[in-house]
């Protein structure tokens, strides 16, 4: 058993030995702590995982650890994967074994780390340095990077989330969970029974538990077995003494409460991923906890959604940009060079780099990936550009729209899947919303004779590159 794919604290010792782990000292929580770290994002081109520690006016002993898998290197480290990988060939491996993916039962143990310490009176979340992420939001919110754990009371199948979670008292939080997630639909056949709905949260774990909770899996897949798949070796679990729910063997703080039909408290506003308060205040049911269990010195894990430009969200891009990939290449379409969800936008602008090969070929691929499961929730624009943009280079991209689609030729689909994020939809619209699909590649009917292309050829650039190799490592280093 590798400890590497189950605890935190090894994951990061991992992060530290390739000297991208920052510990910072002393940063209040109160919007503090979000605002620089969102200033950190925005300007690290490669931003290291931060761990906030020694923060004041809160207990010492718990530290929060932020930015955890915003490079290559860290997400590989979490997922088992190469490091040394670029983008296209990461896209390309996490394709391959979502393919071929096979879920493993997780295991559960007798006694683990996270039961080191466990309140059962006197419980006070208020005094752990619960963040306030962003200026507006309503309050503090511990749950931004969170497995929300519930079964099914009909069919009895676990399902783990990352949903919103705000600090509502000592003993009480208050859980949003979007329409349709099946966090939700679990909890709501709890309350139809007119029962109290049993719930297990952690709020601090290994990065490839939120990873699996922030993936469509499949319904019924548990979100455990999903994670021991990607890592080839079932994940440790222990049972909740109190709901008999999973809880992570090695989380580092986790509690355990139910929800009770009625049982309601103001939740929001909050800073959503869109970038937006896209979400005003409303009554949301409300987490008593009955039990919290912690490691010695906790790590609280915290993902607060920034506004896109931060540099947020890579691994969400990495992610879904191999799903849609996957789905165009499932619906037949030949010769797709690339896939890219852009963090900066996220779910609402895709780009598919293709290789033409007949005509209507790009507008075939415009809206497959624009209808397919991983492209259609809250998408907005989807972009087919030819081989020879770099479409993780947002200049390149817009220089292809700039240059070879016209405005007249846009495409628009019209009330497709939108969600109540969308903040360009008004409240009686949200639901559905529009989709533009530009093909920004050269004219098929004309391709041959659009013009060249100014650029320094590959092969030329190649020759380049090994002619005058110490001058362009130093002016880089310059630049640099």
């Amino acid at each position: 058993m590798n400890a590497l794919n189950h605890d935190l604290r090894a994951w990061m010792n991992g992060v530290e030995s390739i000297r991208q782990l920052h510990r910072i000292q002393g940063i209040p929580w109160d919007k503090d702590l979000g605002g620089l770290l969102e200033m950190i994002l925005e300007r690290a081109k490669h931003p290291p995982a931060l761990l906030f520690e020694a923060i004041p006016k809160a207990r010492q002993d718990m530290r929060i650890l932020c930015s955890e898998i915003d490079t290559i290197e860290r997400l590989a480290l979490a997922m088992g994967t190469d490091p040394t990988l670029g983008i296209t060939d990461f896209i390309q491996a996490w394709r391959r074994k979502i393919r071929n993916f096979q879920p493993v039962e997780p295991e559960f143990v007798g006694d683990a780390p996270v039961f080191e310490n466990v309140v059962e009176q006197d419980i006070d979340l208020e005094a752990f340095p619960i963040p306030r992420w962003h200026e507006l939001d309503g309050g503090r919110y511990i749950g931004t990077n969170d497995l929300v754990i519930t079964e099914d009371p009909e069919e009895g199948w676990v399902n783990a989330g990352t949903y919103r979670v705000m600090l509502q008292g000592p003993d009480a939080l208050a859980l949003y969970i979007s329409p349709g997630k099946h966090g939700r639909i679990q909890r709501q056949k709890y309350f139809e029974q007119g029962n109290p709905c049993p719930v297990a949260i952690s709020f601090g774990h290994h990065p490839i538990l939120f990873l699996a909770a922030c993936t469509d899996v499949p319904v019924k897949m548990s979100e455990f077995a999903y994670a021991g798949g990607v890592i080839s070796e079932p994940v440790q679990l222990v049972r909740g003494p109190r709901t008999g729910l999973p809880i992570p063997a090695y989380s580092e703080f986790a509690i355990e409460g139910e929800m009770v039909p009625g049982d309601n408290l103001p939740e929001g506003p909050f800073g959503e991923w869109p970038g937006y308060y896209a979400s005003a205040q409303r009554p949301e049911p409300v987490v008593r906890v009955k039990a919290v269990y912690h490691r010695n010195d906790p790590v609280l894990c915290g993902e607060p959604p920034l506004r896109p430009s931060a540099g947020q969200g890579f691994h969400r891009s990495i992610q879904r940009s191999a799903l849609i990939w996957n789905a165009l290449e499932d619906a037949g379409v030949p010769d797709v060079q690339g896939v890219w969800m852009h963090p900066a936008a996220y779910r609402f602008f895709s780009i598919v780099k293709i290789k033409q090969r007949y005509p209507g070929h790009a507008k075939q691929a415009a809206v497959i990936a624009s209808q397919c499961r991983a492209g259609a929730y809250l998408g907005r624009y989807v972009v087919v550009v030819d081989e020879d943009v770099d479409i993780y280079n947002p200049d390149d991209v817009i220089w292809a729209i700039s240059t070879r689609s016209e405005p007249e030729n846009i495409e628009i689909i019209r009330r497709a899947w939108s969600g109540p994020l969308d903040p360009a939809i008004p409240k009686e619209r949200k639901g559905f919303n529009s989709r533009a699909l530009i093909d920004a590649t050269r004219p098929y009917e004309w391709r041959d004779k659009f013009p060249e292309v100014n650029a320094v050829r590959p092969e030329f650039k190649a020759e380049l590159e090994k002619k005058y190799a110490s001058l362009l490592r130093e002016v880089l280093q310059r630049a640099h």
